[in-house]
């Protein structure tokens, strides 16, 4: 998919877009100062980083749910969700010099008012649940979910773009983790699937023994 084809499928409106443009080349410019995505990757910005994150909004439950983004990095899929999501989002990253980059950019975006962003470790981060949950390239499926269960509740909807191991991981957390689940194709690439959940709890561990004839 080319830079053309990518803008269209976000279908946004042009200052939406122009703003989306100005971020893109901020990030251009200060990847070359700390890395902030793989280099091999600019070239295709608009599909790899900008889509990928965009079209995570199709599976929101609705237009103000509020919406938590784990280990944002360089703004994916969190700032971008933040620019084109009607409610308030909270982005986590533990990276000082990332959260430097997020709030300029926020702020280049004009978004900073309508997001709160966090500079700390996820185990040190306290909140009240949230409707939404996403997190890309941030851990293990398993892993995300120990570190993150405290802010969801049983209506909380977890938003997970996985790449092309979406399948494996999800079936590894199964035999951790109630939920419903789903894969959901991704817009940005063929091979890749976004994992969409509810209901998500932890699986009661086997009591050792269980089963077992009494002596």
């Amino acid at each position: 998919m080319d830079e053309a084809e990518a803008q269209a499928a976000l279908n946004v409106p042009r200052e939406t877009l122009e703003r989306l443009k100005a971020f893109v080349d901020f990030l251009r410019a200060e990847n070359d100062r700390q890395n902030l995505v793989s280099r091999g990757t600019l070239d295709e910005v608009w599909s790899r980083h900008i889509l990928d994150s965009a079209q995570l909004l199709r599976f929101a439950p609705y237009p103000e749910a509020n919406w938590l983004d784990l280990g944002t990095g360089a703004g994916f899929p969190g700032l971008v969700v933040a620019l084109l999501h009607e409610g308030s989002c909270t982005l986590v990253e533990e990276r000082k010099k990332r959260v430097e980059f997020l709030t300029r950019a926020a702020q280049m975006l004009g978004i900073a008012d309508r997001l709160s962003i966090y500079c700390t470790k996820l185990e040190k981060f306290d909140s009240e649940p949230f409707d939404v949950i996403s997190a890309r390239a941030f851990a293990p499926l398993e892993r995300l979910f120990e570190l993150s269960h405290s802010f969801s509740t049983a209506k909380t909807r977890w938003i997970l773009p996985k790449g092309r191991n979406a399948a494996s991981e999800l079936e590894a957390a199964k035999a951790s983790w109630h939920g419903e689940f789903r894969l959901e194709q991704s817009l940005s690439d063929a091979d890749a699937k976004i994992i969409v959940a509810e209901g998500v709890s932890p699986k009661a561990p086997r009591q050792a023994g269980r089963g077992k004839r009494a002596r």
